[in-house]
């Protein structure tokens, strides 16, 4: 019992603080773009003041909404993206949920997003919501084909499916460098997958906020900071699997578990804020046409530098 309520509150602190950086970086590079950063105090407060504004704001109420569903989809969004720091490995043999097949119950937290998305846009009983749900879905479906493959290659050269051993075997070699295509299809994947700009039609302008469209208050809050919490469980996963994890020089392994995560959180920030939103048909089509075949090359590649 207190082993299972260390790792809860290791897991919460992490998100924690995960979430803020994301936030953090987030204002950064907005007041960066815009050209109106207010300094580093600036920047650290802006998170806040975001948060205080919408927390304190009225929550807004639909016809006939399903209450339950509804309060329940941001609980059942953080709670994914927990799942998801489980089972990133800080150093050997050293993780919340060090299990056999911790990529495939990543797998399984990245493609359950779905519901809780779903949820959101269902419960309020509205139309615009509704829709982004149903984006949701084919965004989705067209993304996890090629999101599981390219973590199916970068598990082939450990010949395990348990992501410590994947981190294993990159001592002297990333998987970035012997699977080439493998992180930049997961970087296109993840954020599809986290309805993360450049692939937020889900919560798009033109459905009026979509999916957040009837959110407001606590329940907003709650959702957003979901939000960057499977965002950096995305990236904390990824720098594992393709960046080598703890390895690294001088520093010790959890540092560079953070250093790497927090890398990639960065560009996936950086990427909200240079790249335009896609539309929702292209990035389908693109998804089964390019993304698709190129984790399709990727699998073939690793398996011919394997033999």
């Amino acid at each position: 019992m207190t082993a299972l309520l260390f790792a809860g509150v290791a897991v919460g602190a992490a998100l924690s603080a995960g979430v803020l950086t994301a936030a953090v970086f987030d204002a950064a590079v907005g007041a960066t773009v815009a050209r109106t950063a207010g300094g580093p105090r600036g920047v650290l407060l802006t998170p806040l003041r975001r948060a205080a504004v919408v927390a304190v704001q009225r929550r807004t109420t639909t016809e006939r909404p399903d209450a339950r569903a509804w309060a329940l989809a941001p609980a059942l969004l953080l709670g994914l993206a927990a799942v998801m720091l489980t089972v990133v490995p800080v150093a050997p043999g050293v993780a919340v949920a060090d299990v056999p097949h911790g990529v495939v119950l990543f797998g399984a937290a990245a493609a359950t997003v779905l519901i809780p998305v779903f949820l959101q846009g269902w419960s309020p009983n509205s139309a615009f919501p509704l829709l982004g749900g149903y984006r949701m879905f084919a965004q989705g479906l067209s993304s996890m084909i090629p999101f599981a493959l390219v973590l199916i290659a970068a598990a082939l050269p450990a010949e395990s499916l348990a992501i410590g051993d994947i981190v294993a075997s990159q001592q002297g070699l990333w998987n970035v460098v012997r699977t080439p295509l493998g992180l930049p299809v997961y970087l296109a994947t993840a954020p599809a997958l986290a309805f993360w700009q450049p692939f937020s039609g889900p919560a798009g302008s033109d459905l009026a906020g979509g999916v957040e469209l009837e959110a407001s208050g606590p329940h907003l809050l709650a959702w957003r900071c979901a939000q960057y919490g499977v965002l950096v469980g995305m990236s904390a996963v990824g720098a594992a699997v393709f960046l080598g994890g703890w390895a690294g020089p001088a520093l010790p392994g959890p540092v560079w578990v953070v250093l790497k995560t927090l890398f990639l959180v960065f560009v996936l920030v950086v990427a909200r804020h240079l790249v335009a939103r896609v539309r929702m048909e292209r990035f389908v089509v693109g998804a089964w046409v390019v993304l698709l075949p190129a984790a399709l090359a990727d699998v073939f590649i690793t398996g011919w530098w394997l033999l």
